[in-house]
């Protein structure tokens, strides 16, 4: 959500601002480096610009790919993120060698894995068929990730019936009319925020200790 109102009422917005100062309270709690900052920053620009370039019916385009890259590198900025690489190419290269130098397995690793993947199932499928959906999931993710992950590795021929299927949904997404309003994740109804939601009310916050309770 907080992505979302940052994404869809733009840098120089209230809420943009509001927004911003709620993500750095959160991670100001914890101890990342610069570096992990860059890489997770880079992973909203490159990963869907792969993800389009392999299931969608058409790629972005060099101008797409410049406009993501610029509303980041300005998201960056105002997250006070240091030495951020200044073109696609830098910061591409930048996240790839992020990725061979230090993409290793780590129990703590399988179990955010798991419980990430328990939420994307819970967006589509009743959780009683987790277990049906879970191996197609292992099917989108390349072998330094499933490795990293500790996840298993997806057979031959369910990658190809998960990689047909998508090329599937992309042409009748091509032949479907051009939607005629944004969807936007700010205005959609969840169960968490039935009446709505405050930004300042958004994420994660310190657990209260027992003296806080006393």
């Amino acid at each position: 959500m907080i992505l979302f109102e940052i994404l869809e009422h733009g840098m120089n917005s209230l809420r943009r601002k509001r927004a911003i100062r709620r993500m750095n309270s959160m991670h100001g709690r914890f101890q990342i480096s610069n570096e992990e900052f860059l890489y997770v920053l880079s992973t909203f620009i490159f990963e869907p610009i792969r993800w389009l370039e392999k299931y969608a019916y058409r790629p972005m385009t060099e101008i797409e790919k410049q406009g993501v890259f610029r509303n980041y590198l300005e998201l960056g900025r105002r997250m006070n993120l240091k030495n951020i690489p200044q073109t696609l190419a830098e910061f591409e290269r930048y996240n790839l060698e992020f990725e061979s130098r230090y993409f290793q397995f780590a129990p703590s690793n399988k179990l955010i894995a798991d419980k990430t993947i328990d939420l994307l199932l819970g967006f589509y499928l009743p959780k009683f068929l987790f277990g049906i959906g879970r191996p197609f999931v292992y099917a989108l993710l390349d072998e330094p990730l499933s490795s990293a992950l500790g996840l298993p590795k997806a057979s031959r021929w369910r990658r190809w019936l998960v990689e047909k299927g998508l090329m599937i949904r992309a042409f009748f997404h091509q032949k479907s009319p051009e939607p005629q309003h944004p969807v936007l994740g700010t205005r959609r109804k969840r169960p968490t925020y039935p009446e709505g939601y405050h930004i300042e009310e958004l994420g994660t916050f310190p657990s209260k200790s027992p003296a806080d309770l006393a």
